[in-house]
């Protein structure tokens, strides 16, 4: 081979470098959102108990595009409005931290609420809409769950029943609590959560804070408002089966559950039409509850788009949004 052939070979190869690492970063520009994502629980609200992460592999998924993550340690079983002052407890924290350490100011955030995250979300954005750019709900039961009515009127608060499954459930928790990465130590409060989700409780909550619901059943709500004078958009995505990998043990128990539904689309904890809020990205996700999260160690459907996936398109739409 000729001195020519070689530096031509040699700039071919550079040029074939160069373009796949520009080809790399603006991939990655085009997740970076402009204002940090927060990652919020819902019920068994955990960062991570041993080797099972409650957001499994999405925290990386998305830092890998180049956003700034955070995963809110919050009560495993609470009202949102408990897990709510956490929430915003954490929110100060992470801004207070950011100027400290790094000098840089963080206005404010991108809340992605599973489940009850949702719900807490929702709560904090009327206590500090300044702190607030943007909601996600996934799988979150903004109309209530039968599940919740099922247990509440099998078991109601202050009967033998219900005092033995409260004495259980809040046990079991405390020892989320304790188990988890930076979860607090508050005691847990099974039927503060429990009577959010009921119909009563539902409806009560949504009275006092409506913004981003839609107008009518199963209809689409508005994907901006204005709460003293801070736009806040609103997205959400759900799941409508219960089965979806057989080697995951919590399909099964999605099963039972999802007959609680009679024939209405669910991931056995939500309904599809209780799960619209905002810009509905869809509720037709072949996803159960915990699949939106990719739980249980990514054993999700193998015929349905990965969540992670799911997680990295957000941003690069909430990026779009310029949030």
């Amino acid at each position: 081979m000729t001195m020519r052939h070689s530096l031509l070979s040699l700039r071919a190869a550079c040029i074939l470098l160069f373009t796949c690492l520009l080809v790399l970063v603006q991939s990655t520009s085009q997740a970076s959102t402009r204002y940090p994502v927060v990652l919020v629980p819902g019920i068994f609200a955990f960062d991570s108990v041993g080797p099972f992460d409650y957001w499994y592999q999405i925290p990386r998924a998305l830092e890998r595009q180049g956003v700034e993550v955070y995963v809110a340690p919050i009560n495993a079983f609470a009202s949102s409005a408990e897990r709510g002052a956490q929430l915003l407890d954490f929110l100060e924290a992470v801004q207070a931290s950011a100027l400290a350490k790094r000098g840089v100011e963080i206005q404010r955030f991108n809340l992605i609420g599973h489940s009850q995250g949702g719900v807490t979300a929702r709560f904090v954005m009327y206590a500090a809409p300044e702190l607030v750019a943007s909601i996600t709900t996934i799988g979150t039961p903004h109309t209530g769950s039968p599940v919740a009515d099922v247990i509440t009127g099998a078991a109601p608060q202050g009967s033998l029943a219900g005092r033995g499954f409260e004495t259980l459930a809040n046990a079991v928790g405390n020892l989320v609590n304790l188990l988890a990465s930076g979860n607090p130590r508050d005691p847990s409060d099974i039927y503060g959560m429990l009577h959010e989700f009921n119909q009563e409780g539902a409806a009560r909550f949504n009275a006092a804070f409506p913004a981003g619901l839609p107008d009518r059943p199963c209809g689409q709500g508005p994907e901006q408002v204005v709460i003293d004078g801070h736009p806040v958009r609103f997205y959400s995505w759900a799941g409508n089966r219960q089965v979806t990998h057989l080697l995951d043990p919590s399909d099964y128990l999605f099963a039972i559950t999802g007959l609680t539904f009679k024939g209405e689309p669910n991931d056995g904890i939500t309904g599809a039409c209780a799960s619209r809020f905002g810009r509905v990205i869809s509720d037709r996700y072949r996803m159960n509850h915990i699949d939106l999260n990719n739980q249980l160690l990514g054993l999700v459907s193998w015929f349905e788009t990965n969540p992670k996936t799911l997680f990295v398109n957000h941003a690069k739409r909430l990026r779009q949004a310029g949030l």
